[in-house]
């Protein structure tokens, strides 16, 4: 009889030990536990620690309460000002209702990571390419309120979304280089134009205040050729200032012009024998109108260049007679 009452107490303990083994399940710290009962949701969640299912009737569910990091595939699209792109993203989720996770959508993974690949496309065809590549906080707002909104139901809520990369045709990519070129030749040309400006303005004051003092204007040439002659140059650009040259050329036209210099003849040359007219007799007639060389006090009129020229070979003749 004491056999047997062992024997009984040890399948007891025995079965005790199976059902514990088969009812005990372990739910990690960042997990939760969803209980079905034959299918039916089971009041409450259970949370980290050892608990107790009854066995073939109980279901445990484990559901992740970690945030989740769900990259999204690249989404090709046309921007609003027509523009082919590439752009791919990054979700960060979490579940915070691990009954609705379960129950409400057969795989939120999947269902998030879809609702995000057509919120991307939608936010890529509603931004323009410069949007897209320098105001990107503002699009991973929109793109997380459009994700979030359908998620809310399905007991996951979304952290935070983050936009990648946007990849540019090669045609796009070289206009943008040539555009960033000429803006920034642009504004290299404006720069000095505004340094020339600049420039002009002192080169101005400095002649309003040389002007008063020539001299100042010839030292600062001596400054200059000393700057050029340390530069070891073989040649030497001087410059000659325009004022000096009008100096000099009114002082030519103040100057009275100076006699010719006829030539000497040499010593052994004959000299010409000096002959005198005789005035001529000047006949009148009477009751002939004087002429104005017969007036007293007219100057005789010059000879003419006919005249002169036939006086000068009567002279020679003269000479070579003598």
């Amino acid at each position: 009889m004491v056999e047997e009452l062992l024997t009984a107490a040890a399948a007891a303990g025995t079965g005790a030990l199976l059902y514990l083994g088969s009812a005990a399940r372990v739910i990690k710290q960042y997990e939760k536990g969803v209980v079905l009962r034959f299918g039916r949701l089971r009041s409450g969640v259970r949370g980290p620690g050892l608990t107790l299912v009854v066995p073939f009737m109980d279901r445990l569910h484990r559901v992740n309460m970690q945030i989740v990091t769900l990259p999204v595939p690249a989404q090709d699209g046309i921007t609003r000002d027509n523009v082919t792109v590439r752009v791919d993203a990054v979700i960060y989720f979490k579940v915070v209702d691990a009954a609705a996770a379960l129950l409400r959508v057969e795989d939120y993974r999947f269902a998030v990571s879809q609702i995000a690949q057509t919120s991307l496309r939608s936010i890529i065809g509603k931004s323009e390419l410069d949007d897209l590549l320098s105001n990107r906080e503002k699009l991973n707002q929109g793109l997380e309120l459009m994700i979030d909104n359908p998620a809310v139901d399905w007991g996951v809520t979304i952290d935070r979304v983050e936009i990648k990369d946007v990849s540019l045709p090669e045609t796009m990519k070289r206009s943008m280089a040539r555009q960033a070129e000429a803006d920034r030749e642009r504004r290299a040309r404006v720069i000095n134009a505004d340094a020339e400006l600049q420039a002009s303005r002192k080169l101005s004051e400095a002649a309003r205040e040389m002007s008063g003092q020539p001299a100042a204007l010839q030292l600062r040439l001596l400054q200059t050729v000393v700057a050029v002659a340390a530069e070891k140059n073989s040649t030497l650009v001087l410059p000659f200032p325009v004022e000096l040259l009008r100096f000099l050329e009114r002082a030519a036209q103040q100057q009275p012009p100076a006699p010719e210099a006829r030539p000497e003849p040499p010593p052994d040359a004959p000299r010409p024998a000096m002959t005198v007219r005789e005035p001529h007799a000047r006949e009148h007639r009477a009751g002939s109108p004087e002429l104005p060389q017969d007036r007293p006090g007219a100057a005789e009129p010059p000879p003419s260049p006919a005249a002169a020229a036939q006086a000068r070979e009567e002279e020679t003749g003269a000479a070579g007679c003598i």
